[in-house]
């Protein structure tokens, strides 16, 4: 269970809380995205294992591509294996042995699905996905069972080529009073766009849970559970975090490496991972680019991604430098946003996966642009460019978090981004910055950032953001008259209920250390790890 559930209570408590309230009438059914890799799939199965209770029946379906027949026949076979299941029984993974099981516990609902298999048999497929849906309410009906129907990346749903499948299933969910819909996506953008407009409902809505990847302190926890028995450099550990980015299958792959080959070499490992044509991480990159390597427009996407790999991230530089209009620029952004690998942020695009990124700017691109085929030369090359961004990164870390801040805040040049959903904000431009001394009793450093229209005021705290903080930070802020202030606070832990709320009333924003890593990372700087 330590690989399963680390730093992901959160998410199994809310799986946990919105199936419990479906028996008490309730139902919230839930849509949970999140990037490749980021972890989805292990949470409901880590759920799925401890789960336990007789009144629910439990149907997890990886969707994909396959024939709508097959889809039938594991959607119903899984299904009452389920139900045998929770009743008591051991069932057999054949269907049908398990229709013939069920069929003196629950007659009419095997009555419908041997209709159903009937028909799907006769290709009569635009009408049989609303049928095999409603089969849960026949158990409900037949034996009070409540049903949660799991769909694994939903979005392969559309590959069956059924007619209407959103609008007639969008009609259900209003209907479905005792089946709860839990789907899954790592396509977020389709996700998200069939969510707001095919599947957007005046009841029985998606509440939408972005599964994120591990924040600093859980990543650190996570490291040095994997080397209790194997020590590792801190400066090591720390850039771990920073070039995966948190990601549990990168910080997996990485530490279960340097703790099979023992070695005291970081960067032969990722060399290994990355660079060598047997590497597993090589081989997924290679295959994750060739769906951009194979479209007519080819050359554009790969000088999109080489260049906001290789730092030039605004996109009036993109178009600057591949000299392209920033109408036709849009039109092959547009593309990279919606096959999820680029994501942008106001002024900014990042490559959604950091490793990716930085496999794309050290190894794909410079054995393109290699005028020889030594490959000894490439890997040496290679692994100097590692060592060296390791030596780069562990030189950040030993500068104090208020002046890396302070770096970062001389890197604003009015552009905008995009913090949230609906919430942009403008980096100024200052003409000064200066480092600021509060008198708060545990608040005490800060930076001062002027522009010739606003005024940026930060406070930074290692420690717990408390309700006291927030009053002697007020308090330090209305000492400059300024009418245009942006009031931040910026913690490296967390930030008290009760003082998030006293924020608000102050109008101060409330920041953690992944705030500034966002912004940092539109700017091609190093991570904090405080």
């Amino acid at each position: 269970m330590e690989k399963i559930c680390f730093a992901r209570n959160q998410y199994l408590e809310l799986l946990t809380k919105r199936i419990g309230s479906l028996k008490e009438g309730y139902r919230q059914n839930l849509a949970i995205v999140g990037d490749e890799l980021s972890g989805k799939t292990t949470i409901l199965f880590s759920f799925l294992k401890q789960f336990s209770d007789t009144r629910t029946i439990i149907l997890y379906l990886e969707i994909r591509p396959e024939s709508l027949i097959t889809f039938t026949k594991r959607f119903t076979g899984t299904l009452l294996f389920n139900f045998l299941a929770a009743s008591g029984n051991t069932p057999q993974e054949d269907l049908d042995s398990l229709l013939r099981d069920s069929e003196k516990y629950i007659p009419k609902t095997v009555e419908k699905i041997k209709g159903i298999l009937s028909a799907v048999e006769k290709r009569k497929r635009n009408t049989i996905f609303p049928e095999i849906l409603a089969l849960c309410d026949s158990i409900h009906q037949e034996t009070g069972k409540f049903c949660v129907v799991m769909f694994d990346e939903f979005h392969n749903l559309e590959s069956f080529g059924i007619k209407d499948l959103y609008k007639d299933w969008a009609k259900l969910l209003i209907l479905q009073k005792t089946t709860l819909y839990i789907i899954v996506s790592s396509k977020k953008f389709k996700a998200h766009a069939i969510l707001s407009k095919d599947l957007s409902l005046l009841f029985g809505n998606f509440e939408i849970v972005t599964v994120e990847p591990f924040t600093v302190k859980a990543s650190e926890e996570y490291l040095q559970l994997k080397f209790k028995n194997s020590p590792i450099n801190p400066g090591w550990l720390n850039f771990i975090i920073h070039f995966t980015g948190g990601i549990p299958f990168y910080l997996d792959i990485i530490a279960q490496s340097l703790i099979k080959t023992n070695t005291d070499n970081l960067a032969h490992v990722i060399d290994d991972l990355m660079f060598e044509p047997s590497g597993i991480l090589n081989q997924r990159f290679s295959t994750f680019l060739k769906q951009y390597l194979d479209s007519s427009c080819s050359r554009d996407y790969m000088a999109i991604l080489y260049n906001v790999a290789s730092g030039h991230t605004r996109i009036k530089d993109i178009a600057h430098l591949t000299h392209k209009s920033l109408a036709e620029l849009t039109t092959r952004i547009t593309h990279l946003l919606e096959t999820d690998c680029l994501t942008k942020s106001g002024d900014f695009l990042t490559i959604n996966d950091r490793v990716f990124g930085f496999w794309l700017k050290f190894v794909y691109q410079e054995k393109l642009q290699s005028l020889t085929f030594d490959a000894i030369n490439q890997k040496a090359q290679f692994r100097g460019k590692i060592e060296l961004m390791i030596k780069d990164f562990i030189s950040a870390t030993q500068k104090p978090v208020c002046e890396r801040m302070k770096e970062l805040l001389h890197l604003f040049e009015d552009e905008t981004i995009q913090l949230e959903e609906k919430k942009k904000l403008r980096l100024d431009r200052f003409r000064e910055i200066k480092t600021l001394n509060f008198n708060g009793k545990s608040l005490k450093d800060g930076l001062l950032g002027r522009s010739n229209d606003s005024l940026w005021i930060l406070g930074y705290k290692k420690n717990l953001i408390t309700e006291e903080d927030v009053t002697d930070f007020s308090k330090e802020c209305k000492k400059y008259r300024h009418k245009l202030q942006r009031k931040i606070i910026v913690t490296a832990n967390e930030i008290d209920a009760n003082a998030r709320l006293r924020a608000l009333e102050e109008k101060i924003w409330t920041w953690d250390i992944n705030n500034i890593n966002g912004i940092l990372d539109l700017y091609s700087k190093p991570r904090i790890i405080a």
